[in-house]
């Protein structure tokens, strides 16, 4: 595939050949910020295994997707919810749920916790993030996107000087954007769902709609002929750019369901990739299959834009293809049966979180990384 046009680079395809290219440099210790140990990724691979069977001993995994993070106390808030009750309205009235909270779902730093009054739950991370998503959204705060305020952003996730989050005026500018350049996301399931021949829709075109129609709220990115790219960004060792478009193919995993929901077959779902984020990176960091040839980049502060991130996350991608036989070989389950949709939620992601708390008291990601909330 030749990464030349703007085309070429927001597909899901794009971001695993590059990701793969940038691995075999790595083998060839050709990255001058990383060393790839291959030896290691069986003990990933096993730490990843044990972690499917004490979260899903039944092996019935679901997708890798937002939805996973809307339960407070044993109790599923989008299931409480009011909706609805149409398939296809429903598919919609998800959609115009979930795209913004999948956007608020960057990283949201150690010291931030949200405190659910309904049921009492105190969260952090991805889930708090669900959840205070979930009730703005139900607070009618989500019917404007283009009128979001970061201190209504700041309101609604509870943040204070005292329970800080990461990147509040950013998500809120990403919102804002959001809404002018599509309005309501609902108008995203209508796409979609104009694509779908035969009542089948393969992921990999959720991806192409997603990449088509917000590339113009990311900010500050790089552009090709005058056509924004989003999550893509270069690298010394590469001609040309490193596509990774994280949080559109996260959204795209969550968007799965809410199609299935209205009738809409999903196919394809392993066409899109591994996520390129701390939790899937810093499994790999933390076993000792990414290893850093200055050990003092630990502690150094990198941008999201630089060669030791852009490198981390594209391997990390690759690494995910490499991970996801070795687990279902160690389950004894087919990749029909258990696309990398599945390795990821059951799995990699979570794997990644048990052992950053193994190795770190705040449970964080393994580099401190300067980002907008846009990225992680």
């Amino acid at each position: 595939m030749q990464l030349t046009t703007a085309a070429d680079l927001l597909t899901a395809a794009a971001v695993r050949e590059r990701a793969h290219e940038l691995l075999e440099i790595a083998l060839d210790d050709g990255l001058a910020e990383w060393r790839v140990d291959l030896s290691k990724l069986d003990a990933a691979a096993d730490l990843t295994t044990e972690t499917v069977r004490a979260n899903y001993p039944d092996l019935k995994v679901p997708f890798h997707a937002r939805w996973r993070h809307f339960t407070a106390n044993g109790r599923d808030l989008w299931a409480e919810a009011t909706k609805p009750t149409e398939p296809w309205d429903l598919g919609r009235a998800a959609f115009d749920m979930v795209i913004p909270s999948v956007l608020l779902d960057a990283g949201a730093g150690p010291g931030w916790r949200y405190r659910d009054a309904a049921t009492g739950a105190e969260l952090s991370r991805s889930e708090g993030l669900g959840v205070a998503s979930l009730r703005m959204w139900q607070a009618g705060a989500l019917d404007d996107l283009s009128a979001v305020t970061a201190a209504q952003v700041a309101e609604h996730f509870q943040v204070t000087p005292e329970n800080p989050l990461v990147g509040v005026e950013g998500r809120a500018a990403l919102l804002r954007r959001l809404g002018e350049t599509v309005g309501k996301p609902a108008r995203l399931f209508d796409r979609m769902a104009g694509r779908a021949a035969g009542g089948r829709l393969a992921a990999p075109v959720i991806l192409e709609v997603l990449l088509a129609e917000l590339g113009p709220i990311w900010p500050g990115r790089l552009t090709l002929d005058g056509v924004p790219l989003g999550d893509c960004w270069r690298h010394p060792a590469v001609d040309g750019f490193v596509p990774i478009h994280k949080l559109s193919q996260w959204m795209s995993y969550s968007l799965i369901e809410p199609l299935q929901w209205a009738g809409i077959e999903v196919t394809d779902i392993d066409g899109l990739t591994g996520l390129a984020e701390y939790r899937n990176g810093g499994l790999f960091v933390d076993t000792g299959v990414l290893v850093l040839k200055d050990p003092a980049d630990i502690d150094r502060e990198h941008p999201v834009d630089g060669p030791l991130v852009v490198g981390w996350r594209a391997l990390t991608v690759a690494l995910l293809d490499r991970l996801a036989p070795l687990v279902r070989d160690r389950l004894g389950v087919s990749a029909e049966a258990f696309p990398l949709a599945r390795v990821l939620e059951g799995g990699s992601w979570a794997a990644g979180r048990v052992i950053a708390k193994r190795l770190r008291a705040d449970g964080g990601p393994p580099l401190k990384i300067r980002s907008d909330g846009t990225v992680f």
